[in-house]
């Protein structure tokens, strides 16, 4: 497919194609139509979706109105995607995935973050929003434990992104409604399959959630995507999907499970391309006590004050790139959470 191609080409990240707009790449986070395409006619845009779909597929996206999968070009690059229907036609994302998996150093991330993969046991988010990094930041730290110890490694995804190439790992790749029916039946699956390390593309239910701080309890490491803002609203949102009653043996368990939470934002650079800011947050026992007495509000205070301990807010990190000349005053306090502590972190 053409198009996909120019995705590769000009080193775009996503591209969408909608009926009656011309096809628009997404470029460090920006879009621009692709020079001298025309609007995508309504007849096209069902064709694009007939070469891409199989039998199978198309039955799903007329029964569902959308359906995820993924796309491998010729082996030269890997695609995420959407196709979805809006206003009774035929729209579609691509998301395109590097065949290389990065290391956190080529990803300029901290690479004090691979103290996160030494632990057995235990549970490590990356999060953010859509689009800034999180499968990519989670395919380097799951292949850095692929290159370092000797484990069973399974990831569950929706759908598989990047593909390991084993090296001193076993690593089993699933893929939700061609691998396995739900996020939580392959979760509980990992238990019967002798798995050391469990990748989980997103938890989006109580299921899922519950049964990986589970499996972070019985001896598996587990890493995981939200799409939350920062620590202190992830561990909420993961206690919030439980019944009141439950919350707070949730919060016991947590505790005792959590490792680290990452969340990242990726900010333009000053010359060109994108650059990640990150709020890095250990399980010291000062958190662990907020997370239990339920004062997670509490956490960016400790955040700011656990530097010693490697923990990063995402206001300093934003700092540290201005100070740097990467990131403008202006794109930094565009990501910023608090205008004001940023000016001042810049005084």
């Amino acid at each position: 497919m053409g198009y996909l191609e120019m995705v590769a080409g000009q080193n775009a990240s996503d591209l969408h194609l909608c009926v009656g707009r011309p096809p628009i790449l997404r470029i460090d986070g920006k879009l621009y139509p692709i020079s001298g395409e025309g609007n995508i006619s309504e007849q096209a845009m069902a064709d694009i979706a007939r070469s891409i779909l199989n039998e199978e597929q198309q039955k799903k996206l007329e029964e569902q109105r959308q359906i995820d999968f993924s796309i491998d070009l010729h082996g030269k690059a890997r695609f995420r995607a959407n196709i979805f229907y809006q206003k009774g036609t035929v729209s579609a994302a691509f998301r395109m995935i590097p065949s290389k998996i990065k290391t956190l150093e080529e990803l300029n991330l901290p690479a004090a973050l691979y103290e996160l993969t030494k632990p057995s046991q235990g549970f490590v988010l990356v999060t953010g929003p859509c689009g800034h990094g999180k499968s990519t930041t989670l395919a380097a730290l799951v292949d850095y434990i692929n290159h370092s110890r000797q484990d069973h490694i399974i990831t569950i995804e929706d759908p598989i992104e990047y593909l390991f190439d084993p090296d001193m790992c076993i690593i089993d790749q699933r893929e939700m409604f061609q691998d396995a029916t739900s996020f939580g039946t392959a979760l509980r699956a990992v238990f019967r399959e002798d798995a050391d390390v469990v990748m989980v593309g997103e938890m989006r239910d109580l299921e899922t959630i519950s049964t990986a701080i589970t499996a972070a309890e019985t001896g598996h490491l587990i890493f995981a995507t939200l799409h939350t803002n920062d620590a202190s609203q992830t561990i909420d949102r993961m206690v919030d999907v439980f019944p009141a009653h439950q919350q707070n043996q949730i919060r016991m368990q947590l505790a005792q499970t959590l490792l680290g939470i990452v969340s990242q934002r990726l900010v333009s650079r000053v010359d060109g391309g994108r650059v990640p800011a990150v709020e890095i947050l250990y399980n010291s026992n000062a958190v662990a006590n907020l997370i239990r007495e339920g004062k997670t509000h509490q956490i960016n205070l400790v955040i700011e004050t656990s530097r010693e301990q490697g923990m990063v807010s995402l206001n300093s990190s934003l700092a540290g790139l201005v100070k740097r000349g990467i990131v403008s005053f202006e794109e930094a306090e565009t990501y910023s959470t608090n205008k004001e502590e940023l000016k001042i972190l810049l005084r």
